[in-house]
């Protein structure tokens, strides 16, 4: 028999629980998960004796779930894949406040599912489409059937409130259709099961409790925890992985032990310091109500607000050397040169950002402001790229020098005593000699002696310090001495928190974790019992708990990738790897004709141009880099030069001139003036690139990649996903635009760019777009082909993408590594992804490619990622300096310098903590200006 029902006559929430009533199974096709699943069902489902079973949308898009169809282990991919996204929706869709209404609600749901009674598997939208139909089979107490199909969901609007249609059948025919329909869904090869991180956070907000700022400061269980489940980063994105939260809780424990957290964050390139970092100094600040100073590359300060802002809800303000810009872009301050000083220490946020580039070339300008970020007391600074705080003095042998600081060294360690907590990051905490880290370790150390100790500690004795480096490296066996292994530990003494010996000796001795060192008195007399546990492993205290152990904390992608996480039984990080192409003697793109002429004269030109200048070796080598990157770039090059010298130099970035650990000023002018030969070298680059009119020959490798992949995988590059990157918006502008050109490639092309240059090529036209809009169609699987300048390189998440081609090689092979890591990075959905390096043959990238192949994958094992230092080849190659070149490449050791030693993670549950800080009273705090707090 049909029955028909409208909510406009008969139908309600009881259709659902007067049939469910006793009834033995339930079968659903619905729309979207939510917590309000089953929510009219209410009582009814408890006197069920079989289960219910519900079909339901999702965003997932089917490459989330095979994205690993090749692999043996597709099964375990394609869940991994699936509950990933099925978290980030889940979170996206319940990122709201709840009632206590909401709260029984969850708390209902999470009891069925855990006790097996709600079994819910979802599709993917592109499967089917939006699922509009909903219908449902129910078997009666009595064992008959019946079926439903209309509009209705299951939530208290739609059975409610709503206006809905619903149409019952209890024929057999008509029952057997629906169930017919439920199991093609349920049991289709796309769908899955609902995600245990969605399970789990069901169960968490069944137990929800907002907490007060001063009510989380006194938790010292799992106040992380409450101040971050809630965050942008775990309701938004994907949330912290273990590796990550280990630091953070490390750092805000040393933080609330009262002796400060000290550390070098040494992870490599890919594996989210910036958000570690991030996530410690927004708990410090809210602990404390200080101020927190971020200084970073200045290609990175923008990026550092935005994530800030996004990922944590944390608000800020950069300083652009005259005035505050906050995160919704509200400017404060006067702007006016009088003003600088005073402004910057008026700081609008409790989170004040400022470039690295500010405090260089301030610090030799006596009309400067940088003076006045010496005077508030923070909670916590944080350093970004650390490795740029350098001694001038570096060399082999030079440990028992004198550092002579550079310029943001100097500054750091005036800045350090200022802060309760220094966090420093860098993937390369070594470049070429120990003594780097140690100067790392100094900075550290500045107005705290948790991390060296006193000014009579063994670890701070300026003669000691080569012996120091050789012990600590196992280069030299530590002494046998008794008094002077006690006199190792005592100064400093490592907290109660690192070890359980240390927290027996502490309260052995009465001492808290904020006292440094054994009081001399007291290490006289030391009971029988602390000597010996202090002793108790000597080695053991240099492998494991030793200054540089203790405060420099680095984890390699290896050990993260292959290393299983008890708790959960995988590894803790998804491994994935890097194929490289283009790397083959007979690889290189050929320059023929007037091109290769083109390019011998610009070679010319910058032997005649470093004959006469004798610094700024970055000028000298302006034409060749641009050259090398694409002949466009070269054309345009030329002709600024040649327009105006003057104009051309001043458009160079700050950060291009921290060269091999020292700045070089930034010149406003090219200090004299081309002379005759070398104007008449320029004008023959100028006539060889007007005589050619085809197309750059980098071009038409780039087509074949996109269009027809590489022999070992004739899958297309732009199925895949690509970036497409260059050190240059010129080569970037010019290479997507002949790629929109393409007749063979009909989709969307991206160009993200600094400045105003980003946006879409839309069937042939360009539309100016954000960076952000260009984001999230990338996150979305919209946009396959994005091409980006080097203002990319950092900072941004291209996980969706699955290859990556560098038009050119940039002369810093840092930021070759930092292009490499938008795709290889966490969250990453492919096993592999796929790198091509471009170079011109006989080129000076090309040239320094052959003496570097040999120890490009040795290098970077070794340190991370390939040092800055070793930009300075590509220079001394260029203008014709090859021994220097060799020197330079001879003088990076074959051996790690100094092993660091902290692959260790500890798997710490934040996702089921149910005590959350009030948000509200959060973002207050962090609202606070720096002179509220002065």
């Amino acid at each position: 028999m049909i029955q028909r029902f409208s909510s406009r006559q008969n139908l309600s929430g009881d259709f659902l629980r007067d049939r469910l009533q006793g009834a033995q199974s339930y079968d659903r096709i619905a729309g979207y998960f939510s917590s309000s699943l089953l929510e009219v069902a209410g009582e009814a489902i408890d006197s069920m004796t079989g289960k219910v079973r519900i079909v339901c949308n999702s965003d997932l898009l089917p490459e989330d779930i095979r994205a690993a169809a090749d692999a043996e282990t597709m099964g375990e991919r394609l869940e991994r894949n699936a509950q990933a996204a099925m978290r980030k929706e889940w979170t996206d869709r319940s990122d709201r406040i709840i009632g206590q209404a909401d709260l029984s609600r969850y708390e209902r749901l999470s009891e069925l599912i855990a006790s097996g009674k709600l079994e819910v598997r979802v599709l993917p939208n592109a499967r089917f489409g939006l699922i509009h139909g909903k219908a449902g089979v129910i078997t009666l107490a009595d064992g008959s059937k019946t079926s439903f199909l209309g509009s209705v969901n299951e939530s208290v609007s739609a059975w409610e409130k709503n206006y809905e249609l619903l149409w019952e059948d209890e024929s057999q025919e008509a029952v057997a259709w629906v169930q017919a329909e439920f199991n093609s869904l349920w049991e289709d090869p796309y769908a899955v099961k609902l995600a245990d991180a969605v399970i789990k956070d069901i169960e968490r907000l069944a137990h929800r409790k907002v907490v007060n700022l001063e009510e989380w400061r006194k938790n010292d269980d799992n106040a992380p925890a409450g101040a971050m489940v809630e965050n942008p980063v775990y309701r938004k994105e994907l949330g912290l992985w273990a590796h990550q939260k280990y630091f953070v809780d490390l750092a805000f424990k040393a933080h609330k032990s009262g002796k400060g957290a000290r550390f070098v964050l040494a992870d490599m390139v890919g594996l989210g310091k910036t958000v570690q970092l991030a996530v410690a100094a927004q708990l410090i600040a809210l602990q404390d109500g200080l101020p927190v100073l971020v200084i970073a590359p200045k290609t990175l300060v923008n990026q550092w607000q935005q994530e800030l802002w996004e990922l944590l809800g944390i608000p800020s303000a950069v300083w652009d050397g005259r005035r505050w810009t906050d995160e919704a872009g509200g400017i404060h301050g006067s702007g006016l040169d009088e003003d600088r000083a005073r402004d910057l220490k008026k700081c609008p946020r409790l989170f004040g950002i400022v470039s690295q580039s500010t405090l260089i070339f301030g610090a030799g300008d006596p009309q400067s402001p940088i003076g006045a970020l010496l005077e508030p007391t923070y909670s916590c600074v944080i350093v970004d790229e650390c490795h740029r705080a350098r001694r001038k003095n570096l060399k082999r042998d030079g440990e028992n020098q004198p550092a002579e600081p550079n310029n943001l060294m100097g500054f750091l360690l005036q800045l350090a005593p200022r802060t309760n907590s220094l966090l420093l990051a860098t993937a390369t905490p070594v470049q070429l000699y120990p003594i780097e880290a140690y100067d790392l370790l100094d900075i550290l150390a500045q107005g705290n002696d948790h991390v060296l100790g006193d000014a009579w500690s063994f670890w701070r004795s300026m003669g000691q310090r080569k012996t120091i480096l050789e012990i600590v490296m196992g280069l030299a066996p530590h002494t046998d001495d008794v008094d002077r292994q006690l006199e190792y530990v005592r100064n400093p003494l490592p907290c109660s928190f690192e070890d359980m010996d240390f927290q027996v000796i502490r309260r052995q001795l009465g001492m808290d974790d904020a006292m440094a060192v054994i009081p001399g008195k007291i290490f006289a007399d030391l009971p029988r019992a602390v000597r010996q546990r202090m002793l108790r492993s000597p080695r053991e205290f240099f492998d494991r708990h030793n200054p540089f152990i203790r405060h420099i904390v680095r984890r390699t992608r290896g050990f993260l990738e292959d290393t299983i996480d008890p708790a959960t039984g995988e590894t803790y990080l998804k491994a994935v790897r890097v194929k490289l192409f283009g790397e083959g003697e007979d690889e290189s793109v050929l320059l023929e004709g007037s091109l290769l002429e083109a390019y011998q004269e610009a070679e010319n030109f910058s032997a005649l141009l470093a004959k006469r200048m004798k610094s700024a070796g970055f000028i000298k080598t302006l034409l060749l880099r641009r050259l090398g990157s694409s002949i466009e770039a070269g054309r345009k090059t030329v002709e600024k030069m040649l327009g105006d010298p003057d104009v051309f130099a001043n458009q160079v970035e700050d950060d291009d001139f921290a060269l091999d650990g020292e700045e070089e000023k930034k010149p406003s002018t090219l200090a004299e003036r081309l002379i005759a030969s070398e104007k008449e070298a320029l004008s023959r680059v100028k006539y060889h690139l007007e005589v050619f009119h085809g197309d750059d020959p980098k071009l038409a490798k780039l087509k074949a990649l996109l269009l027809g992949g590489v022999p070992e995988d004739s899958t297309p590059w732009m199925q895949y996903g690509c970036m497409v990157f260059s050190q240059y918006v010129d080569t970037a502008r010019y290479m997507a635009e002949a790629i929109a050109r393409s007749t063979d490639i009909t989709t969307d092309v991206g160009l993200y760019a600094g400045g105003n240059n980003s946006g879409i090529y839309r069937s042939g036209n360009f539309q100016r777009c954000s960076k952000e809009e260009l984001k999230q169609l990338v996150k979305s699987g919209a946009l396959k082909i994005l091409f980006g300048s080097d203002a990319a390189s950092e900072g941004l998440n291209l996980q969706r993408l699955g290859t990556l081609i560098n038009i050119d090689l940039p002369w810093n092979p840092t930021r070759l590594e930092q292009r490499k890591g938008r795709i290889q990075r966490i969250g990453q959905r492919r096993d592999t992804v796929y790198v091509y390096n471009m170079r011109y043959h006989g080129s000076v990238e090309d040239r320094v490619h052959k003496i570097l192949s040999e120890r490009l994958e040795q290098i970077n094992d070794l340190f991370g990622q390939i040092p800055d230092v070793l930009e300075a080849v590509w220079i001394n190659e260029a203008i014709g300096e090859k021994e220097e070149a060799k020197k330079l490449i001879d003088a990076v050791p074959l051996e790690h310098p100094f092993e660091m030693k902290y692959n260790r993670v500890e798997s710490i549950d934040w996702e089921s903590y149910s005590e959350v800080l009030n948000d509200l009273e959060r973002v207050e705090m962090l609202r606070t200006p720096w002179y509220s707090k002065s």
